[in-house]
């Protein structure tokens, strides 16, 4: 099978927050011949990258706690609608990928990061939003870090902290962290954690 697609139609459905663009597409299947022109709505904000904050000679992680709208339609008592995540930002045009890590670590959890290691690119939900996330895990002395962050401007309030990662593992377990990029960063440092603190720390 030749994979093919045509877009027959594409307009703006809303703009504002984020851009809703309205798709008609038909594309070639795998039993051969090609489907139904189909309508389709995709959410467009740009393309995402995150960090998990790790400290190899504490052994602990830095997560970051605030408010999230996505999660009030699931939301059982207000505070379902706080959100604990690692460090995560948007790729604004003519930025790079690292340049963004470094920002949105200093503005979201008031610390500097150093050796970045690139862990996964993936979507979030292909099924209706473009937005693509670049995940890495990046080296932090965690022995000052908290406290109160965030860019007033972007209504941003945030809370930062530092967990041992016994602690990260069991609010994983526990259902305690539902954001994907943490979920997915911390099941690659459960994986990766000896073989990280053997290269960070020289085999200490």
């Amino acid at each position: 099978m030749e994979k093919q697609f045509v877009v027959i139609e594409k307009s703006i459905g809303y703009s504002g927050f984020f851009k809703l663009m309205r798709y008609t597409v038909k594309h070639t299947l795998f039993a051969g011949g090609w489907s139904a022109e189909m309508p389709r709505e995709v959410l467009e904000r740009g393309h995402a990258v995150a960090v998990l904050p790790y400290d190899p000679v504490r052994d602990e992680v830095v997560l970051v706690e605030q408010f999230r709208a996505g999660a009030i339609s699931v939301a059982k008592n207000p505070d379902e609608a706080w959100l604990l995540e690692v460090v995560a930002g948007i790729i604004e045009a003519g930025e790079q990928p690292i340049a963004v890590v470094h920002r949105e670590t200093r503005e979201e959890a008031g610390c500097e990061i150093s050796d970045l290691i690139p862990l996964y690119h993936f979507f979030g939900s292909p099924g209706g939003a473009a937005e693509t996330t670049q995940l890495f895990c990046g080296r932090v002395d965690s022995s000052q870090i908290g406290g109160i962050y965030g860019m007033a401007e972007e209504h941003e309030d945030i809370q930062v902290h530092v967990v041992s990662f016994a602690e990260s593992q069991h609010l994983l377990a526990t259902g305690k962290i539902r954001a994907a990029p943490a979920v997915i960063a911390l099941q690659w440092l459960a994986l990766n954690r000896e073989s990280l603190r053997k290269q960070w720390l020289g085999g200490a």
